[in-house]
């Protein structure tokens, strides 16, 4: 059973917005901080933004920082990604992850603190 499931991914103009969307059917994500990371082609993954399980601590990478929020939506047990002023540099397959780390840095996001991963969602910014 897939623990976490992307969706909201596809095609935006530059300019626009997109609404990722982190399902979880087999984890309760109240319980887990979730962070969202993309990977650009030729690029390492990197950390976007995340939600702390314990206080609500919001994070965003610079690259999106003003133009970007995350949420949870506890009715549908996920976590929302929403970004605007879409360029092509926010091109990337974007994936949700979660820990239960309690060592978590708020000033970067660690790929090797997160213990579950979904398969990602391909957005391209493109006119």
């Amino acid at each position: 059973q897939e623990q976490l499931v992307e969706s909201g991914g596809g095609l935006v103009q530059p300019g626009g917005s997109l609404k990722l969307s982190c399902a979880a059917p087999g984890l309760f994500l109240d319980y887990w901080t979730v962070g969202w990371f993309r990977q650009a082609p030729g690029k390492e993954r990197e950390g976007v933004s995340c939600i702390f399980n314990s206080d609500g601590f919001q994070y965003y990478a610079d690259s999106v920082k003003g133009r970007s929020t995350i949420s949870r939506d506890p009715s549908k047990n996920a976590v929302i990604l929403e970004m605007n002023s879409l360029t092509p540099d926010d091109t990337g397959v974007y994936f949700c992850a979660a820990t239960t780390s309690v060592s978590l840095s708020r000033r970067s996001m660690a790929t090797h603190k997160y213990d579950y991963w979904g398969k990602g969602t391909q957005v391209t910014v493109s006119s």
